[in-house]
């Protein structure tokens, strides 16, 4: 999962599971459209969340060559 904050009066921190990401948009806002049809619009810029779901990526990918496991739990 990776951490992301809400568009809003007050940006709201909020885990989204980057598998269900099917698109990003920058308009003027970034949008991101989910598998679901769900869209959200997020404080981070487009490249900021790319390389949030691509740092995480790595993540899951190195883990596993390590053969360790790859749910990683933040408390």
């Amino acid at each position: 999962m990776i951490t992301l904050h809400r568009l809003g009066h007050t940006p709201e921190p909020f885990a989204l599971n980057p598998d269900l990401v099917a698109t990003i948009d920058a308009a003027h806002d970034t949008h991101i459209t989910l598998t679901t049809g769900v869209r959200i619009v997020v404080v981070e810029s487009t490249e900021q969340v790319v390389e949030a779901i691509r740092d995480w990526r790595v993540l899951i990918l190195k883990r596993a060559l390590e053969g360790l496991p790859t749910v990683v739990r933040h408390l």
